[in-house]
């Protein structure tokens, strides 16, 4: 994956395919520690702990349309390449929550990529799963809940493609006011 919100997509499509009705992003920039946190949350069906270990493997897939997976490994091994790590936890029944750190200044850190496509994206192509992301960079931070959004609308669907357009720049102009390089 050549960014992190192709990840973030990846990722949170393993938690519809797991059932989840809620998925939760957060990314934490902090400058003074010079990472970047990465989790992803989800009240899925969650994972055993041998399918857990599978998971890390990019010939295991759950899915029945190909076989392998590598959105997983990846994440890990990009992670990995800047001294950072990645790990996950996850019980049946109640959900997962998957971790990945990064050295943000490593050269080899994944850029951001299009946070703001990849979330109107999320939504729009899954209007019955909530999402709430947060991206924190120091004291600046950004919350899009699509709870709220979808309240907001009022009975206008969020598949609407005005509502799509209107969803993706506001949340790149927020991106961009607290200080994301997209």
């Amino acid at each position: 994956m050549r960014d992190i919100s192709m990840h973030i997509l990846d990722i949170a499509g393993n938690s519809v395919r797991a059932g989840a009705s809620l998925i939760e992003v957060s990314v934490v920039e902090n400058p003074d520690e010079d990472t970047l946190v990465l989790t992803i949350k989800d009240n899925g069906c969650g994972m055993d702990t041998e399918t857990m270990a599978k998971a890390m493997d990019p010939f295991f897939t759950s899915r029945l349309t190909r076989k392998v997976g590598l959105g997983i490994p990846l994440l890990k091994q990009n992670a990995e390449q800047t001294g950072g790590n990645m790990v996950i936890e996850s019980q049946p029944g109640k959900g997962t929550l998957l971790t990945a750190t990064f050295t943000r200044s490593h050269i080899d850190r994944p850029p951001m990529g299009d946070l703001a496509g990849t979330l109107s994206l999320m939504v729009s192509g899954n209007p019955g799963v909530d999402f709430n992301f947060v991206h924190r960079i120091k004291e600046n931070e950004y919350v899009f809940d699509s709870r709220v959004v979808k309240s907001v609308l009022d009975g206008v669907e969020i598949t609407q493609p005005s509502v799509i357009k209107f969803l993706k720049e506001m949340i790149k102009e927020n991106l961009l006011e607290i200080g994301v390089e997209m």
